[in-house]
């Protein structure tokens, strides 16, 4: 008998799998890699010969084949917020039907673990990344994903200076909105509950609400600053509705810190909206479901999740693109929470 006899048998290819279809090997390659490019009945063919032929797909060799890992990372600061929860759905939305696996990370407002999850996405030779970066990041966060061949896109907040693409909210106009809705309602001493971190996302929305106070000659300095939690601003309620001076309408950060006021101010005794009138930003789930309902700004956050899922397959596929950044519009959501002042609550109308 000879050698040949006890010869290998050879591998079928993806090409041996397009011609037993009657498809082209791009096709068949659409078809391995789940593409919903491809008809129902391609699809049917193609799995067809695979399995006659007995064809497997090799992730790796196409992955070394692609340069590409088919994986990218996204990392944000506070995964205990049901707001990021939303923004990630949306990521993910797009992430899939592209086949992409997504690796999360909490930074939890760290910029060691924010640095280090960066290392850990270049070291497994991830596409890209997504950053809603953390109190503190500087300039090198982009110049390192830049050094690196890293296609980098920032989401909801983004460090002044930096020529990456971003998407993100236009939380500035929607704290403005939100802060005149207030004075149009006969409000004016009016207090902005801030976080207690630096970002872009805290001075844009301190900046919206000082432009409006400013616009009407109302105290603009009217801020304190706390940390973002239900029990931090529950705590905080009984200083703020303290006083003959207390202010007649609070405004808050995000909607973690109202709720926790707003429980903090029935425990007080207070009825909102007319003791005194309270809003969030970001309008979570919860803002509709606690009595009385919670007024807010609605900012769209699996809409953000789909724009920086997109904004970084375009920068994977195209690396000298035009930096381009996506900004949502926000929606001012009246519930029953605000209502107008009262002459008993606002002794200083007669300014205005």
């Amino acid at each position: 008998m000879g050698s040949g006899g006890n010869a290998v048998p050879k591998r079928p290819t993806l090409l041996d799998v397009a011609d037993r279809a009657g498809v082209s090997r791009a096709t068949a390659s659409l078809v391995v890699r789940k593409s919903p490019l491809v008809s129902a009945s391609t699809r049917e063919r193609v799995e067809a010969a695979m399995a006659e032929l007995g064809y497997v797909y090799n992730a790796g060799a196409a992955r070394m084949r692609a340069a590409q890992s088919r994986t990218v990372g996204v990392v944000v600061p506070n995964l205990t917020n049901p707001f990021f929860a939303v923004l990630l759905a949306g990521m993910e939305s797009v992430f899939e039907t592209e086949g992409l696996a997504v690796i999360f990370a909490n930074s939890n407002e760290s910029l060691d673990k924010q640095s280090g999850f960066l290392r850990r996405m270049r070291e497994h030779a991830a596409d890209g990344v997504i950053v809603c970066p953390c109190e503190g990041t500087d300039l090198r966060l982009v110049e390192d994903a830049a050094a690196w061949s890293l296609p980098l896109v920032q989401a909801l907040r983004y460090v002044p200076g930096t020529g990456s693409d971003y998407a993100g909210i236009d939380y500035r106009a929607g704290m403005r909105e939100a802060t005149e809705r207030l004075i149009g309602l006969g409000h004016r001493r009016i207090l902005f509950v801030s976080g207690n971190r630096r970002h872009s996302a805290q001075a844009d929305r301190l900046a919206g609400f000082q432009e409006a106070m400013s616009a009407r000659r109302l105290d603009a300095d009217a801020v304190i600053h706390l940390p973002l939690t239900h029990g931090a601003a529950r705590e905080a309620a009984a200083a703020i509705a303290a006083g003959p001076d207390r202010p007649s309408a609070v405004i808050c950060f995000n909607d973690v810190v109202a709720l926790g006021l707003h429980r903090g101010f029935l425990d007080l005794g207070l009825t909102l909206g007319r003791d005194i009138s309270l809003a969030g930003f970001d309008n979570v789930a919860e803002a509709a479901l606690v009595l009385p309902g919670l007024t807010s700004v609605a900012t769209k956050p699996f809409s953000v999740g789909e724009n920086a899922a997109r904004l970084l397959l375009r920068r994977i596929g195209e690396p000298a693109a035009p930096v381009s950044r996506l900004i949502e519009p926000t929606e001012f959501v009246a519930r029953e929470s605000v209502g107008p002042a009262g002459p008993a609550l606002d002794r200083s109308s007669d300014l205005l």
